[in-house]
């Protein structure tokens, strides 16, 4: 396996690296401080691209662009100091397959790189606290105590199960999970095919544009219905 770390903190990146290794032994690692040494270390090769935001040549998320249309078949997982949602969700729109605050535990970054290797998306839990209206079909703006918060998501979940299928809820579950189409067929028992017609039926009853916002919903509602 053949990783990259970009950030501009040599302890960050030996931290990280640290906590890579249990990942598999032998694992390559290329290191990048700043946007001209990560656009020289990146090639196709690469099984896993760790990139943070801040760094000597960034200007916004270009540099995170630019990998993207270089190497758009290379998994990217942003690791940042940000805690903005409104960050998270911009990176989460440019295809990278994960936001991780680096203000979360060593534990929590390899879960997350675990899931994204495994073709899933991992989405911040602080991020589904901030969805925007119209994100989850049915759920108004926050106000009030989080128990009117909460009944509000109960009742749209209620008003998913209604419009959607037994085995369309199932795979809401699975996508709730971070988990791809394929891992979602082979747990029920589906093809990919099956699978993408109920997410585009999931996608119109949660009125969202794509997988990733899609994410985003299931999640909020699944931990909605948990509280």
């Amino acid at each position: 396996m053949k990783i990259l770390i970009a950030d501009d903190h040599r302890l960050v990146i030996e931290a990280v690296k640290a906590k890579l290794s249990e990942l598999e032994p032998g694992i390559e690692f290329v290191l990048a401080m700043s946007v001209d040494e990560l656009l020289a270390g990146a090639t196709d090769e690469l099984d896993l691209a760790l990139i943070d935001l801040n760094m000597p040549g960034a200007d916004g998320q270009a540099h995170i662009d630019e990998i993207r249309r270089r190497h758009p078949a290379v998994p990217v997982i942003v690791l940042s100091g940000y805690e903005d949602p409104a960050i998270m969700r911009s990176a989460l729109e440019r295809g990278v397959l994960g936001f991780i605050p680096k203000a979360y535990s060593p534990e929590v970054m390899l879960s997350a790189v675990r899931l994204v290797l495994a073709g899933g998306v991992y989405v911040p839990p602080m991020m589904l606290t901030a969805l925007p209206p119209g994100i989850v079909a049915g759920v108004a703006p926050v106000q009030g105590s989080e128990a009117r918060q909460a009944g509000a998501s109960a009742q749209t979940l209620e008003h998913l199960r209604s419009v959607l299928t037994e085995r369309q809820v199932e795979v809401l579950q699975l996508l709730s999970q971070g988990k791809p189409n394929k891992l979602i067929g082979r747990s029920l028992g589906i093809s990919e095919g099956t699978v993408k017609i109920h997410l585009a039926a999931i996608f119109r009853a949660l009125n969202v544009r794509n997988r990733t916002e899609a994410v985003v919903a299931a999640q909020a509602l699944t931990e909605a219905q948990q509280a």
